[in-house]
């Protein structure tokens, strides 16, 4: 890290795609209801990419409004750090694709920490502008996870929807994103997973008939009680090093999986749900790119003002986890 150099939130951005799925569409593929769907998880909607749409397409479009929002030229970008776990193509990464799309050209490519990938890229991110090695920073998050689901699975594929955000990072004399805490446990990465299309099973007509190239999750409750438990750790302990407590905390956006585990994190911490975003209803679980998108669209809301203590926070397959404590620095919309 360079003395006096740090990372700043110059622009934020997000797109959803048009295609509106809502809740009553799921009955007529599994044993469900919208009552039951809302209950169980506050998502009453999501978005589906068109079948032309790839995740770098809605990240492109996420893209154009942070860096009009920061009133950053594309051609100042010297770094992409994309997050997902729907790339394009297995290679090159999205962030190509994304870079290609935009006329770039910079360094760029993925980072795959599942629903946790936003962090991880985050503060990769952050690394490349406090250590001098970058000025201007793309960090997206976008998933077409509606390519990866299991139509007739009902504990998963009533939670998934697509879409992208993004933020532009710039370097700044006062930190805007104080600090951040990253964490994974591979003894459990079995109860959250897409089992075949890698090395260790790789594409054949059996993986494809058996579905294998979905999202599996087999232990449901274990993902619950373990993402309310290391998100609301992870804050703490980001809390504790950088000197503050959760009631310093103005706004909490924590991944937005689940309405329930989103209220439980913040009771954990002992955050108001006046101080917390909870945006699942209309986007449902967008993994990567759940948090850009619920930071931009609480930004244009209002909820998110110059001078706030904002606390981002996530959980996904891995498991993996993460934390980043930012004072925004943006100016409103």
């Amino acid at each position: 890290m360079t003395a006096g150099r740090h990372a700043t939130i110059a622009g934020v951005g997000s797109h959803l795609p048009e295609r509106v799925v809502p809740n009553a569409w799921f009955e007529r593929l599994v044993e469900t209801s919208d009552e039951w769907i809302r209950e169980r998880t506050g998502i009453a909607e999501r978005r589906f990419a068109a079948e032309d749409e790839a995740t770098s397409d809605l990240a492109v479009a996420a893209v154009r409004r942070a860096l009009e929002d920061a009133g950053v030229a594309p051609e100042q970008v010297d770094l992409i750090v994309c997050a997902t776990l729907t790339p394009d193509t297995p290679i090159p990464a999205t962030a190509v694709w994304v870079q290609r799309k935009l006329g770039l050209s910079c360094p760029a490519f993925d980072v795959n920490a599942a629903c946790a990938g936003f962090s991880y890229a985050l503060s990769t991110g952050a690394a490349f502008i406090g250590s001098g090695a970058a000025e201007t920073v793309l960090v997206i998050g976008a998933e077409v996870l509606s390519r990866v689901m299991d139509f007739s699975d009902r504990s998963t594929c009533v939670l998934f929807g697509d879409g992208a955000g993004a933020v532009v990072l710039r370097p700044s004399e006062v930190p805007g994103i104080i600090g951040s805490v990253l964490g994974a446990d591979g003894t459990a990465a079995e109860i959250l997973i897409i089992p075949a299309g890698g090395s260790a099973r790789p594409a054949s007509p059996e993986t494809v008939a058996a579905r294998d190239h979905a999202i599996r999750m087999p232990a449901g409750r274990e993902v619950f009680k373990r993402a309310v438990v290391e998100m609301a750790s992870a804050c703490r302990e980001l809390l504790d090093k950088a000197g503050y407590t959760p009631q310093d905390v103005d706004v909490l956006i924590p991944h937005q999986a689940n309405a329930r585990i989103m209220v439980a994190v913040a009771e954990r911490l002992g955050i108001g749900p006046d101080r917390a975003i909870v945006d699942v209803a209309e986007v449902g679980n967008t993994s990567a790119a759940s948090i850009p998108i619920a930071l931009d669209r609480a930004y244009r809301a209002g909820r998110v003002r110059p001078g706030d203590l904002v606390l981002l926070t996530s959980f996904g397959a891995g498991l993996a986890w993460g934390a980043t404590l930012i004072r925004w620095t943006h100016p409103s919309p």
